[in-house]
């Protein structure tokens, strides 16, 4: 699980000019996957928007389970910076977590960002071009490009999400340079848009699909790990 999509929140905070947030649970049918049979089978993740003034603030948390508890921690939080009128932000980015094993090490990118949305915001998309600096590695100077998107469809009735991230990182076993590729579109039925159900049910339920190549396994394969998903908006 990664991000609800920053463009999805942006649309929220365009209609109601206050902050967005969500938490979400999903089942994660990648442990059935042979080469990660310990996989967590549940991760929730909480997820929060807030636009003002001079821009925009987002994070979220993935935390993943095991029979124990917790496993696993992670976090993004997102700053974009806007003081103009032109389409494009100035973002800036912290990336990191740990688990009961080790540490995810620190990840920090800033780079500009353009945004472009329907009149409606029925549909939008960003895309990034950040520089991104890898803590504590022997090459620490990287790159990251991220694209995200948001489709809502049959009269708000589903919402089509997601983003891509493609970077260069260094693989675990030799610190060679590697490339990653990691997409997570989420498809989401929002009750509250089925007749004779109240608009304050804001719960949403749906799937989504992590397809990556060198993220769980450096291995160049290719990999979907689909999950099914329940969501609230607050």
């Amino acid at each position: 699980m990664k991000k609800l999509f920053v463009l999805f929140l942006v649309l929220i905070a365009s209609i109601t000019t206050t902050q967005a947030q969500n938490v979400q649970l999903h089942y994660d049918f990648g442990h059935l996957n042979d080469n990660f049979s310990t996989r967590p089978k549940l991760t929730t993740t909480v997820e929060m928007f807030k636009p003002d003034k001079w821009g925009n603030t987002f994070f979220f948390v993935d935390m993943n389970y095991k029979e124990n508890g917790v496993e696993s921690a992670y976090w993004e939080i997102a700053r974009e910076l806007k003081f103009w009128k032109v389409p494009v932000s100035l973002h800036v980015e912290y990336n990191g977590g740990l688990s009961n094993a080790f540490s995810y090490k620190d990840a920090y990118l800033v780079g500009p960002s353009y945004a472009w949305n329907k009149k409606d915001f029925s549909a939008g998309f960003t895309v990034m071009a950040l520089y991104k600096y890898l803590a504590k590695q022997n090459q620490p100077h990287s790159y990251q490009l991220t694209a995200t998107w948001y489709y809502n469809f049959a009269k708000e009735l589903f919402t089509f999400s997601g983003f891509a991230d493609y970077w260069g990182d260094r693989r675990f076993t030799d610190g060679k340079n590697i490339g990653i590729f990691i997409t997570e579109p989420q498809l989401w039925l929002n009750l509250n848009k089925i007749k004779g159900v109240s608009p304050d049910f804001k719960l949403s339920v749906g799937t989504e699909w992590e397809i990556s190549n060198n993220f769980n396994a450096q291995n160049h394969r290719w990999y979907w790990l689909p999950t099914v998903a329940a969501k609230w908006t607050f």
